[in-house]
């Protein structure tokens, strides 16, 4: 494979499933000059699956700040290609890299993207919560006071909302959750995803603290939260006024449709709405 010199590709790589990586992104690894990586030792499993021997070099929060000027002068003074990957999935998104591209940007080095998996975007794909809009949060603080100051921050947000969460606070964090956004709310969360136990946990937030509580495994492995956005909420007077004037002109399933674009109200609750009234009327 041709690649540029100098550069620096951004490579992503598999969130659990080894099969899960582009063909580029195997040809790039095998035609830079150096492999950046947070641990070494946990990407050498990938590169000697696939029989990669390029060197490798560890680029990780602790020495970012130091190293990458250092890395992007010498690849230029010498015309080098790195490539620039993660412990799991696309670097930079809550991992080490800002920096590196940042110094390449600024010293004229292009960066080149070769996308690929990326957590964020595997669990929005299968959650079954809109995906028209939504935040990627990240980790959320570990002390109590400012992740519930995190989620106040969030409570109003009306795009589906994605967080990281380590296995040791997912319970705590679901349950910090349950008492900012309310029970009723609805969240998937995905754990060990694309890897041998994966395990999807489906319902209201309330009912996920419970099923997490009470599933032995599930403090373990890595877990991704989406949860749904706030919407709008409207008043029962409202709703019925909107529902009221539709189903004089459709029926009721544009009536569902329409309400809830109109509205913004979750579809089922507009459903049942439409079935109540039209029962009332009826009698």
């Amino acid at each position: 494979m041709s690649i540029e010199r100098p550069a620096l590709y951004v490579v992503a790589t598999p969130i659990g499933n080894l099969s899960d990586i582009t063909v580029r992104a195997i040809a790039v690894l095998n035609a830079v000059d150096l492999v950046l990586c947070e641990d070494s030792r946990h990407s050498s499993h990938l590169l000697d699956h696939y029989q990669i021997s390029t060197p490798t070099r560890p680029l990780h929060d602790h020495n970012e700040a130091e190293q990458a000027p250092k890395l992007i002068a010498r690849a230029a003074e010498n015309r080098l290609s790195y490539a620039l990957i993660s412990d799991a999935g696309t670097p930079l998104i809550s991992d080490p890299g800002y920096r590196l591209v940042q110094s390449a940007i600024e010293a004229g080095v292009p960066v080149h993207a070769v996308p690929g998996p990326s957590a964020v975007v595997a669990a929005l794909s299968v959650a079954g919560l809109k995906t028209d809009r939504f935040s990627f949060v990240g980790f959320l603080p570990a002390s109590d006071g400012a992740r519930n100051r995190c989620l106040h921050e969030l409570q109003a947000e009306p795009s589906t909302l994605v967080f990281y969460e380590a296995p040791h606070r997912i319970v705590a964090t679901l349950k910090a959750m349950n008492g900012v956004f309310g029970g009723e709310r609805h969240a998937v969360v995905l754990r060990e995803m694309t890897k041998r136990f994966e395990s999807i946990y489906r319902g209201t937030i309330r009912e996920l603290v419970e099923v997490l509580e009470a599933d032995k495994n599930g403090e373990r492995g890595e877990f991704v939260i989406v949860v749904d956005g706030a919407g709008l909420s409207v008043s029962e007077a409202e709703l019925d006024r909107v529902i009221t004037l539709l189903l004089e002109v459709v029926d009721r399933k544009e009536a569902t449709r329409l309400t809830t674009e109109i509205t913004g109200e979750r579809k089922n609750r507009v459903y049942a709405r439409i079935l109540e009234l039209s029962r009332s009327d009826s009698r």
